[in-house]
């Protein structure tokens, strides 16, 4: 009998381990179940669909030659009887199972009855599309990567846009108050408001009647302000998605917790946003793709003994004019043994810095200048010795090794 590996999900996670068990030669039934009616697709990209750099269908992604079952929602899973059980009664065998559920956007407050978008399917990033070509002023909560994103693709739609963000700075799980600062200036340049160290308490029907019509929600502030719009869109993270794991007795804290191997169970697998690995969940695309590569040399038989070691930070954000990256301990300052560079241009809108644990690099924030990006993110990943003047790392695309480190 040919032996049926289950997939349920059919995102990022899940086409990337489908794609690589058949590129390492996998013998297997690889069939994805995936709830959306699409085939597998970057959804990294879906605020690329608001600007129309991007039609979403040109977002697909390749899976081999795994079996598709798009639309096909699983409710059940039984880890005994080894079978999956689907929205329509249809109960499925399996030999092994990779769950791969990804995560859903968390609750931002109490939204009410608002006109509240999401952005984390391709069917929302249409959605919002057709509202922000309706819209006269849009409201974005949340002021992450997907928030920032979001922001600055309906500001290129013409939209007067408001973040409201409850930190101090934007996106402060990447960058330090100065990056965030810069970032905020450079938003506001492109016609986006700011505020920051706010929640939203409610976000109700306002004084605008109709689709589309000013002041169709009324978004109320933790400090009183009130900010009428006729688009709001909810980027306040994501969690896990863990209720079949939970409910098939599989072992959950944040996400489902697996081992090395990437197991949670005899013959069960978490991989992507689900998964929960050395008490750990990412939440983001590289993390996600390692873990279906390791899982596919296991379980393709080219590299059995493959494990995951967990992955290290990295963060990127190109939207069109704005862009940075980030990783390692890039937020560290003050700490005993580390050492930090900074070089800021407000002028320009860069602003790079540079944290040494001695001579190796233990994290690193660019933004708006990139060009040492990849020189840095390979010395940090390989663990090299940085030159003896460690500022050309910051003012050169050269390699650390080729300006003489040892």
């Amino acid at each position: 009998m040919t032996r049926r590996i289950a997939v349920v999900g059919a995102g990022m996670a899940a086409a990337r381990f489908a794609e690589r068990f058949q590129a390492f030669g996998g013998d297997a039934e690889v069939t994805l179940y995936g709830a959306e009616p699409r085939a597998p697709y970057n959804r990294v990209l879906l605020a690329d669909v608001l600007t129309g750099r991007y039609a979403a269908d040109d977002l697909t992604l390749p899976a081999g030659e795994a079996r598709l079952r798009t639309g096909c929602e699983v409710t059940g899973l039984d880890t005994v009887a080894h079978t999956l059980e689907l929205a329509d009664g249809e109960r499925v065998p399996y030999d092994e199972l990779v769950l791969a559920t990804g995560a859903e956007p968390v609750a931002c407050g109490e939204l009410g009855r608002g006109r509240v978008h999401v952005v984390r399917t391709a069917d929302d990033g249409e959605a919002l599309a057709g509202a922000a070509a309706r819209a006269r002023r849009a409201v974005v909560i949340g002021g992450g990567v997907l928030g920032v994103s979001v922001a600055r693709a309906l500001a290129s739609c013409g939209l007067p846009v408001t973040i409201v963000h409850r930190a101090p700075y934007l996106v402060e799980r990447d960058l330090d108050g100065p990056a965030g600062e810069l970032l905020r200036r450079g938003l506001a340049g492109l016609g986006v408001e700011v505020r920051t160290g706010v929640t939203v308490r409610e976000a109700e029907p306002g004084a605008g009647e109709g689709e589309g019509a000013y002041g169709a929600v009324r978004v109320e502030l933790s400090d009183g302000h009130t900010l009428d719009a006729d688009l709001v869109v909810a980027a306040c993270g994501v969690t896990p998605r863990t209720a079949l794991a939970r409910a098939a007795g599989l072992p959950v804290r944040t996400g489902v917790v697996v081992d090395d191997s990437l197991s949670c169970a005899p013959g069960v697998y978490a991989i992507g946003d689900c998964a929960e690995h050395a008490g750990r969940t990412h939440g983001t695309a590289g993390p996600a793709w390692e873990q279906a590569d390791v899982l596919a040399a296991r379980l393709s038989g080219a590299s059995p003994d493959a494990v995951y070691e967990g992955s290290r930070p990295y963060a990127r954000l190109s939207a069109g004019p704005l862009e940075y990256a980030a990783f390692g301990d890039a937020a560290a300052a003050g700490e005993d043994g580390l050492d930090v560079l900074r070089i800021a241009d407000a002028t320009r809108g860069s602003y790079k810095k540079l944290v040494l644990r001695g001579d190796r690099i233990a994290g690193a924030v660019l933004l708006g200048d990139l060009a040492t990006v990849g020189a840095l993110a390979r010395a940090y990943e390989r663990g090299e010795p940085v030159p003896s003047d460690p500022f050309h790392l910051l003012t050169s695309p050269t390699s650390p090794t080729s300006q003489g480190a040892s």
